[in-house]
């Protein structure tokens, strides 16, 4: 059994104060990827710098306070990557990925965007790379008789049952149709071969939602956005067994507007 969890910690230094050194404390996973870590390395207290009984590999954005995604394993990878062979976007703190034994599991930020800004073009520009690589990722495994899943926060609601308000989000970030589209390639069986491992696991249920804002009773009415995915090599994907979002019981005990997404494989 493999399980890996996959969760937006909205700064780190701060989780780490709301609960999350406590819940990765009761964590059955054997990976948990990270992302919007937001800090360096000699920023995070020792408990989640390096926890004990875990293997860690951190990789900050150059610009302080920004991004960031961190990688946890139970055992010590056989190799690491920080970044896709990106000039703009390896000291971004956006892309890292670990080689366990037979599966490569890689913790993915993508830029978020804003309609009618930089940030938009810059997400346009790093889906623009990320898929060819993706496919080179996927081609390169297979070579080597292994799988992929990469997790983390996409950005980007996929179907309409992936956002409690879709209507009122057409012309939004994160439900553009150039973004669908994009992401409809990525699981394409003829593009980029990947497939929603949360998705193939519940296909006709609304959600389930991974992010709610932290304006007005989001979170409390459900109100939310699917945007967290663990993207999977179909042999791996087969092997899922059981996958759900760690919901917190009440906002109050909320450590992130994010939730863990944790998926179960059966290796």
């Amino acid at each position: 059994m493999l399980t890996v969890t996959s969760v937006n910690v909205n700064g780190l230094r701060a989780a780490a104060k709301k609960g999350f050194v406590e819940w990765l404390a009761g964590t059955s996973a054997d990976a948990v990827c990270l992302q919007e870590v937001r800090a360096e390395e000699a920023q995070l207290p020792e408990e989640v710098r390096s926890p004990e009984g875990w293997f860690t590999v951190h990789a900050p954005a150059a610009t302080k306070g920004r991004a960031g995604v961190s990688l946890y394993t139970r055992r010590e990878p056989d190799a690491v990557r920080v970044g896709f062979g990106s000039a703009e976007f390896d000291a971004s703190g956006r892309y890292v990925e670990a080689d366990l034994p037979g599966v490569t599991v890689a913790s993915l930020y993508l830029p978020s965007g804003e309609v009618g800004t930089e940030r938009q073009d810059e997400k346009y520009r790093f889906m623009g790379e990320f898929l060819p690589y993706l496919k080179e990722l996927r081609a390169r495994a297979a070579a080597d008789g292994r799988e992929v899943v990469v997790c983390g926060d996409w950005n980007i609601a996929h179907r309409e049952a992936d956002l409690k308000n879709w209507k009122a989000n057409r012309k939004n970030a994160g439900f553009l149709p150039e973004e669908r589209e994009w992401l409809g390639r990525v699981l394409d069986e003829g593009d980029g071969g990947y497939v929603d491992v949360v998705r193939g696991l519940h296909p006709e249920q609304e959600g389930p939602y991974s992010w709610w804002s932290y304006r007005g009773r989001a979170f409390d009415n459900d109100s939310g956005w699917r945007i967290d995915y663990q993207i999977a090599t179909p042999g791996l994907a087969a092997k899922a067994v059981k996958a759900h979002v760690e919901r917190a019981a009440t906002h109050e005990e909320r450590w992130s507007d994010h939730a863990p997404v944790t998926a179960v494989y059966q290796l």
